[in-house]
């Protein structure tokens, strides 16, 4: 039984040695690291901040009717170029059988008063050219006419605006014809020829006809993070990227940051809004979503290398510089802005020097 146990034993230490011989010679047939190298060099960097938001019309005026009804013709479509006093609508007035009744009845009453202050006023008109009453009795009797005469107008003006919501006198600048109050291009028409629409008042918004808005006077409207609110300043330029138009970038020059920051998504942040510079070569639509470059610090033509290049220990930077082939010192080196991907190098290293690049 010894002797078995004796003769496991040696196997096993036999196994292990042809193991680790094995290990010792596979190791020995691998190729050993070999460390790629980049070298400083000069660019521009531009430390910024992301603002997300969209692009909007600075002035965006809503079309409302001065009377409640239906609309009756719709003369504008959105994409449509209007002047101030173009037509945009016309309503047809629906009235209230009540007020209309009234309107009716005060004009029935306002015609048979003129028609007995007529009559009065024939009848005096032959006595006084027979010399039978006085000039100053007749007048009395002639100023009762005319004041018969203005109440019939008045009555029938009021019945014309209960019952087709224009007087007589309005002419063309009937309350049932909508027009533009600005100039600017149709965004939105969210009506149809049918539709009941209610004039604004003390209780309503009133029925919104139309969307008018000049499309070269356009902003960026953005949130900010709290962390980078502090470093904005009035004036300051913003690269804005458009989703939609993907290929070309846009200019804007930050105009407004809020006193007061809001709750977005457990995160407080401040809206921006900064003045869109006109491009003839695109035309930006209301709405579209857009990102913000806020550059916050910019450097032209200075020494850089990839900040991936970079270890940081404590208060200190430190690269990696080659000094022999495959032989690499640990440099302490300064470095100034960085945009995340590159970083200013101060001093430290040369633009001839090879840097060590980390292993992925």
């Amino acid at each position: 039984m010894k002797s078995i146990i004796r003769i496991a034993g040696l196997a096993g230490i036999l196994g292990l040695f042809v193991w680790t011989l094995f290990f010792l010679y596979q190791k020995n047939q691998e190729e050993p690291v070999v460390y790629e190298t980049m070298t400083p060099d000069y660019r521009t960097i531009i430390k910024k901040s992301v603002a997300t938001g969209s692009v909007v019309p600075r002035n965006e005026t809503f079309i409302k009717p001065q009377i409640s009804g239906i609309i009756q013709e719709i003369y504008v479509k959105p994409g449509d170029i209007v002047n101030n006093g173009d037509l945009i609508a016309r309503v047809k007035v629906i009235p209230n059988m009540g007020a209309l009744n009234s309107a009716e009845n005060r004009a029935n009453r306002a015609k048979i008063s003129l028609n007995n202050a007529q009559m009065d006023y024939d009848r005096n008109k032959t006595l006084v050219d027979q010399g039978v009453i006085s000039q100053a009795e007749f007048q009395i009797v002639e100023i009762a006419r005319r004041q018969a005469n203005e109440e019939l107008n008045a009555a029938e003006d009021a019945l014309a605006i209960v019952r087709d919501g224009v007087s007589n006198k309005a002419g063309n600048s009937s309350n049932t014809l909508i027009r533009s109050t600005v100039k600017g291009m149709v965004l939105d028409v969210p009506v149809e020829e049918g539709f009941n629409v209610i004039e604004a008042n003390n209780f309503n918004d009133g029925t919104t006809i139309a969307s008018i808005a000049d499309m070269d006077n356009l902003i960026f409207q953005g949130r900010i993070d709290e962390s980078e609110v502090e470093k904005l300043k009035l004036g300051m330029e913003l690269i804005m990227n458009i989703g939609a138009i993907e290929q070309d970038e846009f200019k804007a020059i930050l105009e407004y940051i809020s006193p007061k920051g809001v709750t977005e998504e457990g995160a407080i942040k401040f809206e921006i809004e900064a003045a869109v510079e006109a491009d003839t070569n695109h035309f930006i639509r209301a709405g579209y979503s857009a990102n913000a470059d806020v550059v916050l610090d910019r450097k032209d033509d200075i020494l850089s290398i990839d900040e991936s290049l970079v270890t940081f220990e404590g208060d200190k930077t430190f690269v990696e510089v080659e000094i022999a082939p495959q032989k690499f010192e640990k440099r302490e080196v300064h470095t100034g802005i960085s945009d995340g991907i590159h970083i200013e190098i101060i001093s430290g290293i040369e633009e001839t020097d090879n840097l060590k690049k980390p292993i992925k």
